[in-house]
């Protein structure tokens, strides 16, 4: 389009009103072709500058006609001017509207995933502590796995070389950077275009077309923001969608949450309001501010809703460590939450974000309360082959040395004691606990020693099930022997229990050894006793054969009877089980050479001898290696052969 005849395009001069006017209905899409297909700002700098000029002009003619003269004459052309002024003025607004829209969608692209994430470096006024806690248990959380992200490739681990966190790290290096905090704001659109859509929306908000300036803007930026949920892999899931869904598919969507809710608050919702400050720049704090919550609340409020689904959803302990995962991850990002989110405006979505992290709070302590339950109440009663560790006793030393890597998040959660029981109560289906034993101990470690209580408790019960004593007390000496090596092997967890409770615990599957070897020993070591063999008053060798061939036939009958038995009892842990095996050999194998010494010519000396002393002391030695290993004595005899 050429510019109006006589018209200067000198920037330095205003625009005569009727220049102005022929500018603004040149370029009415709505009465030219040539208007509707080209768009100003695609155009020649001076065209530009030619059309806010104009806009300028009417903006001035308007004001300047509002004001009405006294005589009748005057209110008549004063009324012709407005009616032109205000035309040429809608005109204008729908064709700047045009044009703010266009620039706008075509200076949004869909942001780069690399962009988006967090690194290590945004975070490191983080405590060490903390970030060492979220390396050992949260190491997936920090890392983005590109086919999770729907950036193609496969899943797995990555070199540094393939790590999107390093890549970012080094790329972009143009990125706008304002805080020094872990908000890392990232230029969405290029300077040119924030410079004239700040000049558009300048002129649109005197017109008094703020509304329809905040809802152009905010339909092309949320598509945006849409574009980039996606990219991170966040999904539009209602409430009820998310609390269908299976507990496996869940933890997936946790992690993956937990990466996206970074790059969300940090960068994407950061940079969304630095871009409306921009544009909005000098026209007012609550223009911006209405602008950008039009753009982010919708998708903040989605993102928020998975979190929020999480923590009023069934509690059941498998669900413990993603929950207390979501809860570190929003304790984290609530200090840039408060920041990005600072405005009025959008107080609810702080108060959201606030509330959740309560509910999640709520929610680990249930958990805890109702685990503690559960490991009470477990109603197993067929009792585990061999006396070896019972499956809960794995489950519940596994489910609290995870506990212990969440120590430094428990320790805020967990404020108030166990409901234990006394010994004073009388109670036969709950555990006695005095506290005063374990005075200064924080109320997480009073809790774990509580569930060590009880799970010992409900061990004590299934272990009645064996209708074998001896078996018994094996099986009580396995898992309590367990329980202690699983805090031996965890410095967190070893430091909350502490070392006398340790000791006790200790001392607890020593008792259980003892009372298995008295249980199975103690008869068979009295068939070496003297007493009973002597005849007084003979003038024999003073000893009954009769009574000593007997005392051997029980011998051999007693120890054959437990050889072949607890050949097929288990004491999975390798040191323990040579321990016993040793203890036992340190009683029976003096004990049986010194009877057989004693006793042997007598045996010898009468008829087949054989069939009363069966077994050397070595052959004593030999079978007490077969105690313990789990599968029948055949078979141990097939090995040693083999």
């Amino acid at each position: 389009m050429e510019p109006p005849e006589n018209y200067s395009t000198d920037t330095s001069f205003a625009v005569p009103f009727e220049d102005a006017q022929k500018i603004i209905l040149r370029w009415d899409s709505t009465a030219s072709e040539e208007a509707r297909e080209r768009m100003i700002f695609d155009g020649d700098r001076q065209e530009v500058d030619l059309y806010l000029q104009a806009v300028d002009e009417i903006q001035k003619s308007m004001s300047s006609t509002s004001i009405s003269s006294p005589s009748s004459d005057h209110r008549d052309q004063d009324n012709n001017d407005s009616n032109k002024v205000n035309s040429a003025i809608q005109i204008a607004m729908a064709r700047l509207e045009d044009e703010f829209r266009n620039i706008l969608i075509n200076n949004t692209s869909p942001v780069e995933v690399d962009s988006l994430v967090v690194s290590d470096h945004a975070s490191a006024s983080a405590s060490a502590a903390s970030l060492s806690h979220n390396t050992s248990s949260l190491r997936s959380s920090d890392e983005f796995d590109r086919e999770e992200v729907g950036g193609g490739g496969g899943s797995g681990d990555h070199g540094d070389a393939l790590d999107p966190i390093h890549r970012a790290d080094s790329s972009n290096s143009s990125a706008s950077y304002r805080s020094t905090s872990s908000i890392r704001e990232i230029d969405l659109i290029p300077q040119e275009a924030v410079a004239d859509l700040q000049s558009i929306a300048r002129r649109m908000i005197s017109a008094g077309y703020l509304r329809e300036c905040i809802q152009v803007y905010g339909s092309v930026r949320k598509s945006a923001v849409d574009a980039s949920f996606r990219r991170l892999g966040i999904e539009k899931l209602s409430i009820g969608d998310i609390q269908r869904l299976e507990w496996e598919a869940l933890e997936t969507k946790i992690r993956r949450w937990i990466r996206a809710a970074k790059a969300c608050v940090r960068i994407l919702f950061a940079s969304e309001k630095k871009l409306c400050e921009e544009i909005f720049y000098g026209i007012g704090t609550a223009i911006d501010d209405a602008c950008f919550v039009e753009t982010v609340k919708g998708p903040a409020i989605q993102l928020f809703n998975f979190a929020e689904a999480i923590s009023i959803s069934r509690r059941s302990p498998e669900k413990m460590f993603k929950i207390l995962d979501l809860h570190d991850a929003l304790m984290d990002l609530l200090p840039d939450i408060e920041v990005v989110f600072e405005s009025k405006s959008a107080d609810s979505i702080r108060v959201q974000a606030a509330e959740i992290l309560s509910r999640l709070a709520e929610a680990a302590r249930g958990i805890l309360s109702e685990f503690e339950s559960a490991v009470l109440r477990e109603p197993s009663v067929v009792p585990v082959p061999g006396g070896t560790i019972h499956p809960l006793t794995r489950y519940v030393m596994n489910y609290i040395c995870l506990i212990s890597d969440y120590k430094q998040t428990l320790i805020d959660l967990i404020m108030s004691k166990p409901s234990t029981g006394s010994r004073y109560s009388g109670d036969p289906t709950t555990p006695d606990m005095e506290f005063a034993e374990l005075e200064g101990k924080t109320p997480l470690a009073l809790h774990l020693i509580w569930i060590i209580v009880i799970l010992q408790f409900n061990l004590e019960g299934k272990s009645k099930h064996y209708k074998d004593a001896s078996l018994a007390h094996l099986f009580m000496m396995n898992n309590v022997h367990y329980i202690v090596q699983k805090i031996k092997r965890s410095p967190e967890l070893r430091e909350m229990i502490g070392d006398d409770y340790l000791r006790k615990l200790t001392g607890k599957f020593r008792q259980a050894a003892t009372s298995y070897q008295r249980a199975t020993w103690v008869s068979v070591l009295y068939c070496l006793r003297d007493e009973g063999l002597h005849v007084s008053g003979s003038f024999s060798s003073g000893v009954s054969k009769s009574a000593l061939r007997e005392r051997f036939k029980t011998f051999n009958a007693m120890f054959e009877d437990v050889h072949r038995t607890q050949a097929t009892w288990l004491i999975p842990d390798s040191q323990l089980r040579e321990e016993l095996r040793i203890s036992i050999s340190e009683k029976l194998i003096p004990a049986y050479r010194s009877f057989l010494g004693r006793f042997r010519i007598h045996i010898e000396s009468g008829k087949h001898p054989e069939n009363y002393i069966k077994y050397s002391v070595e052959d004593l030695e030999s079978a007490v290696l077969d105690f313990f290993e789990g599968y029948p004595v055949s078979q141990h005899l097939r090995r040693r052969s083999q």
